[in-house]
């Protein structure tokens, strides 16, 4: 990779940033189809965030920022249009800056979620769809699908005021779709969501009760640790079509290109590409 004076900025801003894997797939990526970009892990705490987020788009050669954690949703309130995506999330994690000098807010955690579906052959409109989990990704993929024009939503929690405050702002920008809260049985949908960080550790609980879900169930999954969660391990015995929780970070990607307004890959020219292993 050439780095000069023409070398174009990606901000990734987070803390810690030990366990960044964007910079190891947006990286390999530019160099090999030879676009003069990289993207920098920037390691920012809460208390600087706001000062060092307006800062850094004073940079002459900044494309855009990618945004995570501890930052997302306090983003949301920093810049100067959020996008209805990133408005019904509560969170955001991409910034560009707009011809005017405003910046733009946008989320693509549940982008990513539904491109996978769709490049799988599930299309979520028209279909029932179970959401259990509504934290940041929860809500993310929960707005995708709103978007991409699911019939019924059903969101459940164990915060059960997280998953009901997520259906009020759904309802306001799709108020035709129907949606419920506090139901996390299985039965009866055409898909089903694990957006809680249920998995990330061995032993960990199953999100619902997995001898209710129905073989032709397509089974979505967020948690990146492993590719065959034992959710996931679950929903394929049941004989049901599945997507691995890395699927939608490579999915996402693409989502994120086109926004900062670089060539579009396909996810498979990431993975060729990429200097990890997932």
């Amino acid at each position: 990779m050439k780095i000069d004076g023409n070398t174009e900025l990606i901000a990734h801003i987070g803390y810690p940033t030990y366990a960044f894997r964007a910079p190891l797939i947006y990286n390999p990526w530019f160099a090999k189809v030879g676009i003069n970009a990289i993207v920098v892990p920037m390691s920012c705490q809460i208390e600087p965030y706001p000062r060092f987020l307006r800062s850094i788009f004073h940079l002459g050669n900044i494309r855009g920022a990618l945004i995570t954690m501890p930052h997302k949703v306090s983003t949301v309130g920093m810049v100067d249009e959020v996008l209805p995506t990133a408005a019904i999330a509560g969170s955001c994690n991409a910034v560009r800056r707009l011809p005017d000098g405003r910046l733009q807010g946008e989320m693509f955690d549940g982008e990513g979620f539904v491109r996978g579906l769709k490049r799988k052959g599930f299309d979520p409109k028209g279909q029932r769809t179970l959401v259990v989990g509504t934290g940041g990704v929860g809500c993310a993929i929960a707005a995708s699908l709103a978007a991409a024009g699911v019939l019924a939503m059903d969101l459940f929690d164990v915060n059960d005021a997280s998953a009901k405050g997520l259906a009020n702002r759904l309802m306001r920008h799709y108020p035709s779709m129907t949606i419920r809260t506090g139901l996390n049985d299985p039965a009866g949908y055409e898909l089903l969501v694990n957006a809680t960080p249920m998995g990330m550790k061995d032993g960990d609980p199953l999100p619902v009760d997995m001898s209710r879900v129905d073989a032709a169930t397509f089974v979505g999954e967020v948690v990146m640790k492993t590719d065959m969660t034992a959710f996931l391990k679950a929903a394929q015995a049941r004989g049901c079509r599945i997507q691995m929780g890395a699927d939608m970070l490579y999915e996402q990607i693409p989502a994120y290109l086109e926004y900062f307004g670089y060539p579009v890959p396909t996810p498979d020219a990431l993975r060729e590409a990429a200097q990890l292993s997932v």
